[in-house]
């Protein structure tokens, strides 16, 4: 009996076969409507100084710089090929050399979120717009839409997890397949019913569903936090930046260790087993690249934090030692007049 899932198979890509609209895409769309909506209600339930106008603009700069810079990140740095090193203008060209449509194959997370931040920066500034409080809200947002993102990439049966011989394990069509030839393939066949004829047989494994992970505890479980717990504190502006750094770093390095590194570029630091293969775990000392952009994730929103608030509690010193020379001021101004008189 096989102990594992299959990949349902009437889901597709493409939303109506035949035509170039994906699900993928759709999920983008259903992303950005979420944090939007979500964006809102905190703006107004906060009272913001900013009017919609503004909010509106800032929401379509952020989304213009997400996705700028996941592209450029996804194409660039997780392209092992350098296909767009050599040929750039493909980068943001939907269509092939040959015409077809392809969609934009390769977006990075990581990257989208520099771009945010760069673009955001660069819109606040213009607009007068006070960027760690605005940023805040959308931090508090995002996660929830995240979400939508990670089940695309599940229905398009990609970024798929490492074998395992897990019950919620799942065999993903367009995965690797081994050979039966090597004993750890038998073993894991074996333990997860999964049939092989032959010796000859390349076996599709189960793998984690590293997507339905992700969706869950990047998406759904950190949202969960931020919206609950983090929102309505009033620590200081950029806490909840802070917080969603530090939590979608320190959640996404986890479940690193059971999705399959990008093929071309493996284990970017392999202090366990240099020749560990990427589809299975051996060691948590071989870190892939989004573990590394993680680690820096953490690192970054720890130290945002620190100076944050020594920003905030400065200014608030600045501000109470000006009231107080005010007081003073208007304290000798009164002594001043009772004497004239």
């Amino acid at each position: 009996m096989l102990a594992a899932v299959t990949f349902p198979s009437w889901l597709k890509p493409e939303i109506i076969p035949g035509l170039p609209f994906r699900w993928y895409g759709l999920m983008y769309v259903v992303a950005f409507a979420v944090c939007w909506l979500l964006f809102r209600y905190e703006s107004r339930r906060r009272a913001a100084p900013w009017n919609e106008d503004q909010a509106a603009s800032f929401f379509f700069w952020a989304i213009v710089g997400l996705l700028v810079g996941a592209r450029l990140f996804g194409t660039f740095l997780y392209d092992p090929t350098g296909y767009y090193w050599r040929k750039p203008w493909f980068v943001f060209w939907p269509f092939d050399e040959a015409g077809r449509f392809v969609g934009f194959q390769g977006m990075s997370f990581h990257g989208g979120f520099l771009g945010l931040i760069v673009a955001t920066l660069i819109y606040a500034r213009k607009a007068r717009m006070p960027w760690l409080e605005v940023a805040d809200v959308i931090a508090v947002s995002a996660p929830l839409g995240y979400t939508a993102g990670r089940l695309g990439n599940f229905i398009n049966g990609e970024l798929w997890g490492k074998v395992t011989d897990s019950p919620i394990g799942m065999i993903f069509p367009a995965a690797e397949r081994f050979s039966a030839r090597e004993p750890w393939v038998q073993e894991f066949a074996a333990r997860t019913g999964v049939p092989v004829a032959s010796m000859n047989d390349l076996v599709n494994l189960p793998r984690h569903p590293s997507q339905l992970y992700e969706a869950l505890f990047e998406g759904l479980v950190l949202w969960a936090i931020l919206w609950t717990f983090i929102r309505k504190r009033k620590a200081f502006p950029g806490f909840a930046v802070g917080c969603y750094a530090i939590g979608y770093g320190a959640i996404r390095f986890v479940i690193e260790y059971f999705r399959e590194p990008d093929a071309g570029i493996g284990y970017v630091i392999a202090l366990g087993d240099p020749a560990a293969p990427i589809y299975r775990f051996t060691t948590p000392w071989n870190f892939s690249m989004g573990q590394l952009l993680c680690a820096a994730m953490v690192l970054g929103g720890v130290l945002f934090l620190v100076i944050a608030a020594r920003v905030t509690r400065r200014r608030e010193e600045e501000a109470a030692a000006s009231a107080a020379a005010a007081g003073a001021v208007r304290a000798e101004a009164k002594k001043l007049k009772k004497r004239r008189k």
